[in-house]
């Protein structure tokens, strides 16, 4: 929105001037390099990411065993028809069910879905904004978003889900951006409840709430009001596809053997569970937090990350435009693409006010419509939400700095790792740079700059992808082939990642907070020991340099690892400056002495 009271039509790029080739080239530039990026990194443990990762990889691992494609497969109690089989069966074909297993294998799909969606808002921002630049800036900030990084690359629903159910909007905006205005036939509709199934397949049949109430509320601010018939035809239409959705994701009641299970743990215990909460509905969504309603209204702002300020400016302006201009002005003004976003974003934040728990990640399907308000409005976004990114931005890429001086220091990165992380660094400083020097350039700099930050987030943690963060391969020879090995576990399924360090090995889960039952007068580790062929112990302080067992026990081999969860007070002001205190500890694998 326009920060002087003006609101832009369809058209909402810049006039086309002598600088237009060079702004083109550079964010050109920036897509390629953003494109990169995402395929930086895909083999590593510590990307971005959420815990559910493991579990889906545990449950995709599972199934490929049983060499079966339904049902599906789990060891872990009440962990098994958590998402809808395509999420797995896309595991299985990347994977070659097992045959090639790997982290990268897993997440690669995550990645195509992302960029052919980065693909899209490009083609649609430029139809709509009448400039090839304007579709390569709304690709970049799609990419920019952390939400974009964080939850597209992983092995998650996220990416998948994101692409089939922004499908439809993208191609009703992309017939808005002809200028005929015509509305799409039964046909079309039809196409839009396919590609609708196909996102219900990958997270959730509750899911065709918000998107057909997007689809239908879209079409209906997308074009003028021609009466009730133009009302009843679109609802039925919009019915047809959403029914279509549903029959699809309806296939796998009919294609699984165990039906049943299906709806106890999926229907009932993964989507109903969500309504219901025990300390009382309103208790929860009335109160601070990130699981209270204001949270969730602010969910765009939130998986924007580091441009979550130039959101917010956007919005503060976009209400003030709006309080002060008559209703005839908001309708005149705002433009069918714009009205059609408005209400793509709209109803994504408000339908997922009404689960007990919410979660701003539940938006991100509506971001492509973020994204592409951005890049159509770039030219009247209010400047100061770009000014304030920069120091959060200079903020990051100090701390990255200095964690990648420390983990060279501590010998797990060696020089040209910690050489490629400082030049992102430096890369993302010259940036602010720019942008201080040159204030025309803030806006495009602080989205560079938030490239710069993941660019040096990825190359930070590289180095834990190879040698020092593995087993050597004299240790894992040591190994019996199918040994029982005992491994940590703290959270649902993140014992999963030892499938990736210790191949071929028999993996036994124990908790590692302790609660493990132990003989009387033994340790936990010396029990451990004791009934197992080798054990893999973490530390428990980042200070601790060798394990408890010692002289007791043989050290095979030792790796390390980031600490993903730091304990309250664990991180202090005094000790910032030294994350060898709080994020980088040391895990061994051991043996009794035979």
């Amino acid at each position: 929105m326009d920060a002087r009271g003006a609101t832009p039509a369809a058209h909402a790029g810049a006039p086309a001037g002598p600088s237009d080739g060079l702004a083109v080239a550079g964010w050109g530039l920036l897509l390629l390099l953003a494109c990169a990026l995402y395929a930086l990194g895909l083999d590593d443990h510590y990307i971005p990411s959420n815990g559910d990762e493991l579990v889906y990889a545990h449950i995709a691992r599972a199934t490929a065993d049983s060499g079966h494609w339904l049902p599906l497969a789990s060891q872990l109690e009440h962990m098994r028809n958590t998402k809808p089989p395509l999420l797995f069966w896309q595991a299985l074909l990347a994977g070659d069910w097992g045959r090639h297993w790997s982290l990268a294998a897993l997440r690669a799909p995550s990645v195509a879905y992302t960029l052919l969606t980065a693909l899209l808002v490009a083609g649609v921002a430029q139809r709509l904004g009448g400039a090839r630049v304007v579709g390569l800036r709304a690709a970049v900030i799609f990419l920019a978003f952390f939400s974009t990084y964080r939850f597209g690359r992983p092995y998650l629903t996220s990416a998948p889900e994101t692409f089939w159910l922004a499908l439809p909007l993208l191609h009703l905006l992309w017939l808005r951006g002809s200028g005929q205005g015509q509305d799409p036939g039964w046909r079309a509709h039809t196409l839009y409840g396919v590609a609708l199934g196909l996102g219900l397949a990958y997270k959730s049949f509750a899911l065709v709430l918000p998107a057909a109430a997007a689809l239908g509320g879209a079409r209906w601010v997308g074009g003028p009001w021609s009466g009730w018939p133009r009302l009843r035809t679109l609802v039925l239409q919009t019915g047809w596809s959403a029914l279509i959705a549903l029959g699809l994701f309806g296939l796998w009641f009919v294609l699984d053997p165990d039906p049943r299970a299906v709806w106890q743990e999926f229907v009932v215990g993964e989507n109903a569970g969500k309504l219901a909460d025990p300390r009382g509905y309103w208790h929860e969504a009335l109160r601070g937090g990130g699981s209270g309603m204001p949270a969730q209204l602010l969910a765009p702002a939130q998986n924007a990350g580091l441009l979550a300020m130039p959101v917010l400016a956007a919005l503060g302006a976009g209400l003030q435009w709006w309080w002060r201009s008559p209703g005839g002005q908001r309708q005149s003004t705002l433009s069918p693409a714009w009205r059609m976003l408005l209400v793509w974003l709209l109803v994504w934040v408000l339908v997922f006010l009404i689960p007990s728990q919410r979660s701003a990640r539940y938006v991100i399907p509506a971001m492509p419509a973020l994204a592409l308000l951005l890049a159509l409005s770039w030219h009247r976004l209010p400047r100061w939400g770009f000014a304030l990114t920069l120091p959060l931005c200079a903020l990051v890429l100090l701390v990255l700095g200095r964690i990648a001086i420390v983990s060279h220091g501590l010998g797990l990165a060696p020089w040209a790792g910690t050489a490629a992380a400082l030049a992102a660094v430096l890369a993302g400083t010259a940036l602010l740079l720019a942008a201080l020097l040159r204030p025309g350039w803030r806006p495009a700099c602080a989205v560079a700059a938030s490239l710069a930050v993941y660019a040096a987030l990825a190359l930070t943690t590289a180095p834990l992808a190879g040698p020092a963060g593995r087993y050597p391969p004299a240790a894992l020879a040591t190994l019996p082939p199918g040994g029982r090995v005992a491994v940590p576990n703290g959270f649902n399924g993140q014992f999963e990642r030892f499938r990736f360090l210790l191949p071929g090995q028999q993996l036994l889960p124990y908790d590692q907070d302790g609660r493990a039952a132990t003989p009387p007068g033994a340790t936990e580790l010396q029990a451990l020991l004791a009934s197992h062929d080798a054990v893999v112990w973490l530390a428990q302080r980042p200070d601790e340099r060798q394990p408890p067992c010692l002289p007791a026990c043989t050290v095979l081999g030792s790796r390390w690892e980031i600490k993903g969860r730091q304990q309250p007070g664990e991180i202090r002001a005094d000790n910032l400056w030294q994350p060898q205190q709080w994020l980088f500890r040391q895990e061994w694998l051991l043996q009794a002495p035979r």
